[in-house]
């Protein structure tokens, strides 16, 4: 072929594809404002836009997993563990959903209350009684490890627990370190802690899968693992793998642990800066310890009865959420506001801006429970402690139960009033009050002698 002929054939094509491309202007959107930050001192090193409000959250909770991904930060994944409910999408997600789901519904948690009634009195009796003072961030991450070991794990009091409990420490120490595995990092420490704990829950397993043989679906429901194990031998369903039971049974771990604590701490706190909200309170919670005989346990229908009780705890969530917010990743890039979020890119949606909105919630900094009087009232994606839609916390239920057994034994059984001057609060990265919130606590029975 001529040379010229074999130039122009080539070039051509170049050139109406250039004249194509000139004749549309640019569609490429600016990147959100603000710095990236120095890239190691940033969020883990990568590149993250932080969003909120109703369409931001909207947003999160509602795309599938082609546009923006539930993958956590890598030293979340790795010492979660890749399997755990957080990391799954689509069908893998439904499926792992519904397991925890089986075990954390209300027709089966009134199954517990009981059992979560002689946790609470326990600690309250060990940790509380005859005590002048006492921190109360600690102590309430004590008694939902306990109420965790005993309802989730199936563990009872002893050396079991001392020893998961020390690993605990360790593992939710690591959750938010810089992955780098060096043997003196936190990091490595919480993956150390991961691997033992990973390896109790296999001996769990193990133990209780031969109690199942021989005991049949009675025990099906006696404790979280007893139930993942039990599911796929009901009705020939699709069950759950070892590795998906393991680090889901951590993650919940996790999520059941520092969340039911700070909230509790933050109620706590709320009830002695606020004398008529506790007023409120404890009169709710006397009607219901009046009608009880002595040593009788609280029911399900005791719970429903604690109304305003659990709209002071929605507003300590609305206003201290234990977890500011979560990770995703963009899958692609994605159009959004008028920025473009380039794919690869972290996106954090932030549960506080949204619930201090003063175009959501009227006044927002002001404490007031009774915003709560009809929670059909606030716009869907607005309130968003547990999450939302599809991805809303299966452990919603649990939490309620446990929030008012615990708060109606502290309010019947004592008064308190704050030994620290500081009210405020620090994120590491859940909420921490000042010096652990340290209380002065009097029983009630000796105000009545």
């Amino acid at each position: 072929m001529n040379p010229f002929l074999s130039l122009c054939l080539f070039i051509v094509p170049i050139f109406f594809l250039l004249l194509k491309r000139r004749s549309k202007p640019s569609k490429r959107l600016p990147l959100p404002p603000g710095s990236l930050g120095i890239p190691i001192l940033s969020l883990f090193g990568k590149p993250t836009v932080f969003i909120h409000g109703q369409a931001a959250n909207k947003f999160v909770f509602t795309s599938d997993s082609s546009t923006i991904s539930n993958q956590q930060v890598a030293s979340l994944r790795a010492l979660l563990g890749e399997r755990n409910i957080t990391e799954l999408s689509g069908e893998d997600h439904k499926r792992v959903r519904d397991a925890l789901v089986s075990f954390l519904k209300p027709e089966c948690l009134k199954q517990y209350i009981e059992k979560m009634d002689a946790e609470v009195r326990r600690h309250i009796d060990m940790h509380w009684e005859g005590h002048q003072k006492v921190t109360v961030l600690p102590l309430m991450k004590t008694l939902t490890f306990d109420i965790i070991c005993s309802l989730l794990l199936g563990i009872e009091c002893g050396a079991r627990r001392e020893i998961l409990i020390k690993c605990f420490e360790t593992l939710v120490k690591g959750l938010w370190s810089i992955p780098i595995n060096f043997p003196f990092t936190v990091y490595n420490h919480g993956l150390q802690a991961t691997n033992r704990i990973r390896n109790i829950v296999k001996d769990l397993m193990r133990e209780k899968r031969v109690e199942l043989e021989q005991k049949g679906a009675s025990i099906s429901h006696q404790d979280l693992i007893t139930c993942l194990l039990s599911i796929g031998e009901k009705n020939n369903k699709e069950g759950m793998s070892e590795d998906e039971i393991v680090h889901n049974v951590v993650t919940i771990m996790i999520a059941g642990h520092d969340t039911s604590s700070i909230l509790l701490t933050f109620i706590i706190r709320l009830l002695a800066n606020d004398p008529t909200i506790c007023a409120s309170v404890v009169q709710e919670q006397e009607k219901i310890a009046k009608s009880k005989a002595s040593g009788e346990w609280l029911t399900w229908e005791d719970l429903a009865k604690m109304k305003y009780t659990w709209k002071v705890a929605l507003e300590t969530l609305r206003i201290v959420p234990p977890v500011f917010g979560g990770f995703r990743k963009a899958m692609k890039d994605i159009e959004y506001g008028g920025y473009l979020i380039p794919k690869g890119w972290q996106i954090f949606w932030v549960k506080s801006m949204t619930h201090m909105d003063g175009d959501i919630f009227q006044d927002p900094s002001k404490y007031d429970p009774m915003r709560f009087e009809n929670q059909a009232s606030i716009p869907a994606y607005c309130f968003i402690p547990f999450g939302a839609g599809p991805r809303i916390c299966p452990g919603y239920e649990f939490a309620r139960i446990e929030t008012l057994v615990t708060i109606h034994y502290l309010v019947t059984r004592f008064t308190w009033k704050l030994c620290c001057t500081d009210n405020g609060f620090s994120r590491d990265p859940t909420a921490i009050p000042a010096q652990g919130l340290p209380i002065q606590i009097v029983p009630k029975k000796i105000l009545q002698k």
